[in-house]
């Protein structure tokens, strides 16, 4: 399994998420997730905490600042062959800065770099710790037209990748009858239905995942030793959003991984032991304000 490969279309789904709401973006978000245990003995949950403040500037142009904070619980009880103390729970913020160019009336140039910090957090916070994710690139969009479309084309790039070179992002989605769409890209493609203003039905093939710096090495039998550790996963989903007022929403989504690899990293970000590649079903549920 090429897990350099599954870490890059992360990276690009964290910035399509991000771009697709650079321009209108949620105020506040408030998530949950859960992985209950498989196969391996391993479970994951994930709190997830987003706040946002975007300025309007000259020209219809947009500043946009903002935090996101997940805090991710991981209990794996089969037999390892060294403590998992050190697993327990991880730990990433990001801080998110955002220029939104309106150069024409559907095309926007959006640039954003987001600071990170992803670890255990069980000492003092040392180098790695740290990284930088930048992205740059183009968003078009039409709203009040019978199909109304979206389209995101360019550039991200995550420190955390092993090959540190610049991914391609690409995001298609178009409603193309008056109740249905459907989204096309990598990493995430999917169909919605629209059954009226409040309710919305949505399935999605996506990827998610994280990788977090180990403040407290573990040293494997072979006497390896691992700094890091990286999860990727590709799933499919079902989801509901329910509009309870203006802007303001609930939603769901039950699904099953495709796929997944929980893995051990040295310091040159080679995989060096498997912690997790049995499939789990998936459980999110959220609150989310917009502008």
């Amino acid at each position: 399994m090429n897990h350099k490969l599954f870490n890059w279309l992360i990276a690009i789904f964290l910035a399509i998420g991000y771009f697709g709401q650079a321009q209108t973006p949620d105020v506040i978000r408030a998530e949950y997730m859960l992985m209950p245990r498989n196969k391996s003995d391993a479970s994951l949950s994930r709190l997830k905490f987003l706040v946002n403040f975007p300025i309007t500037v000259a020209d219809s142009n947009n500043l946009v600042f903002g935090s996101e904070y997940n805090r991710l619980a991981y209990d794996l009880q089969r037999e390892l062959p060294f403590s998992s103390a050190g697993l327990k729970q991880f730990h990433v913020l990001d801080l998110n800065m955002a220029y939104v160019w309106k150069f024409k009336p559907q095309w926007r140039f959006i640039g954003v770099i987001t600071p990170r910090l992803a670890s255990t957090l069980s000492k003092p916070l040392e180098n790695g710790d740290f990284s930088i994710n930048a992205t740059v690139g183009f968003l078009k969009e039409e709203k009040n037209v019978p199909k109304p479309m979206k389209l995101v084309m360019g550039i991200a790039y995550n420190s955390t990748v092993a090959l540190r070179i610049p991914l391609p992002i690409i995001y298609y989605e178009k409603r193309f009858r008056p109740n249905w769409s459907y989204v096309v890209g990598i990493p995430k493609s999917g169909f919605k239905y629209h059954l009226n203003e409040r309710h919305q039905f949505q399935t999605e093939f996506i990827f998610d995942g994280y990788y977090v710096n180990l403040q407290s090495n573990i040293v494997l039998p072979n006497t390896v030793t691992a700094s890091s550790v990286s999860s990727s996963a590709a799933l499919f989903t079902l989801g509901y959003q329910y509009k309870m007022a203006k802007s303001t929403f609930l939603y769901g989504y039950v699904g099953h991984t495709v796929f997944q690899d929980g893995v051990l990293r040295d310091e040159e970000r080679n995989d060096i032991f498997t912690l997790n590649d049995d499939p789990s079903f998936y459980l999110r549920t959220g609150f989310r304000i917009g502008l």
